[in-house]
């Protein structure tokens, strides 16, 4: 029976999930290429867990649920490719500051976004910035055929144990929710979003979790699209879609509880 898994990557794992996330086959990120990537280490009683995250404005981080539900708390890296850069940049946020939200269902994998509030405001420079939300007149593009860019610092292939240090992407077109719904015996809803990754080996993966997923617009440049949510069980490698939270479907929830619309 395939088993689909959310991607987080536990550093140590605290609970077995029934769906998967991760990076792999992609290729290296330049410096300063998407200076809006955050990376979130967990703390999850005794253990700790590895996710992704998007800077959506100077105080406001946005992620995957499945991320931050069980969360006492979060170190938060900005502003650098390297999570091991002895000069990073690292926020701690308290579990009062982190908002998932209030529909979140961890057995279906259902609204699986949240928000994180630094605890001051940040300097935006060239390795800092913020993206860019759908606007609201967009709520209904489904983005499919759509060149979509993932980035993170998940399992590079199958084979590897941990994320790796250096943040990694990859390029993949955005395909319908039906067809997507198909791998996944009907678990996909309107509130996803997929990528295609057939014949590529080229996915998401564990420790990518609520890491970005971007349209390129000519006008506002890179627009959040959605955030890694889960893959399947069978490997990252195994051509399945990445499976992701839809950000058009939650504008409304993400402007009440940042303040942010477009």
């Amino acid at each position: 029976m395939k088993v689909f898994v959310a991607l987080a990557s536990l550093l140590v794992v605290a609970a077995a999930s029934p769906f998967e996330g991760r990076i792999t086959q992609g290729e290296l990120a330049e410096p300063g290429q998407f200076p809006y990537q955050v990376g979130l280490s967990l703390h999850i009683k005794d253990k700790r867990a590895w996710c992704g995250g998007s800077l959506i404005s100077n105080r406001h981080i946005i992620t995957a649920a499945h991320c931050t539900d069980s969360a006492d708390g979060v170190d938060v890296t900005i502003g650098t490719n390297d999570i091991k850069d002895p000069e990073r940049q690292v926020i701690y946020v308290s579990k009062a500051n982190i908002k998932v939200h209030e529909k979140w269902i961890a057995a279906l994998i259902k609204n699986d976004i949240a928000i994180i509030t630094l605890p001051a405001p940040i300097r935006f420079n060239k390795y800092i910035q913020p993206v860019a939300l759908p606007k609201k007149s967009n709520t209904y593009s489904s983005y499919d055929g759509q060149e979509g860019f993932a980035s993170g610092w998940g399992k590079i292939s199958d084979k590897e144990t941990s994320v790796t240090d250096l943040l990694r992407f990859i390029e993949a077109p955005i395909m319908g929710n039906s067809a997507c719904s198909r791998y996944y015996g009907g678990n996909v809803g309107k509130n996803q979003i997929c990528i295609r990754t057939k014949g590529t080996h080229k996915s998401t993966c564990n420790g990518d979790s609520g890491g970005p997923l971007v349209v390129h617009d000519l006008k506002e440049g890179p627009v959040l699209v959605g955030l890694t949510s889960f893959g399947t069980s069978i490997g990252c490698e195994s051509g399945f879609p990445g499976v992701f939270t839809r950000i058009t479907s939650f504008l409304d929830w993400i402007e009440k509880n940042s303040g942010i619309s477009y």
